[in-house]
């Protein structure tokens, strides 16, 4: 990448709004969990997976846990390759192929999992920028 484009303000104001994007749609996803833990519990026993009240309590800390890390850019690439893990997982685990014949709207839920994943990985390359960013983390990473 070349300087002008790596010190310039359109780089770092994508980023901070690309940081803000993540932490939004991962702070939205925890305050449902948190208004209705039950029904997310109700979500995941739905799924076939056990302990479905402790599932989704393991979820609402992962998604704070992001949703700091995209916000302060602390440990900003590791947290964007976690995420991308979870998102990955929540697309195969509730919206995959065994559920496509039943309703077809879940091919759309299964295909946008991917394009989150997409922007979590490009993410994870470059890093949370230089400006509002604690930039902890691996070594290197601006």
């Amino acid at each position: 990448m070349s300087p002008e484009i790596a010190q310039s303000p359109l780089r770092t104001a994508g980023l901070l709004v690309a940081r803000l994007i993540f932490a939004a749609v991962f702070l939205m996803a925890v305050s449902f969990k948190f208004m209705g833990m039950a029904d997310t519990a109700g979500y995941i026993a739905a799924a076939g997976f056990p302990f479905p009240l402790f599932l989704a309590w393991c979820a609402a800390i992962l998604e704070v846990l992001l949703v700091v890390a995209f916000l302060t850019g602390a440990f900003f690439s590791q947290a964007a390759l976690v995420a991308a893990v979870y998102v990955l997982f929540l697309g195969f685990a509730f919206h995959g192929p065994g559920r496509w014949a039943a309703n077809q709207n879940e091919f759309g839920f299964f295909v946008d999992h991917f394009t989150f994943l997409a922007g979590l990985l490009f993410a994870a390359v470059h890093g949370p920028g230089k400006v509002l960013s604690l930039n902890l983390g691996w070594p290197g990473r601006a």
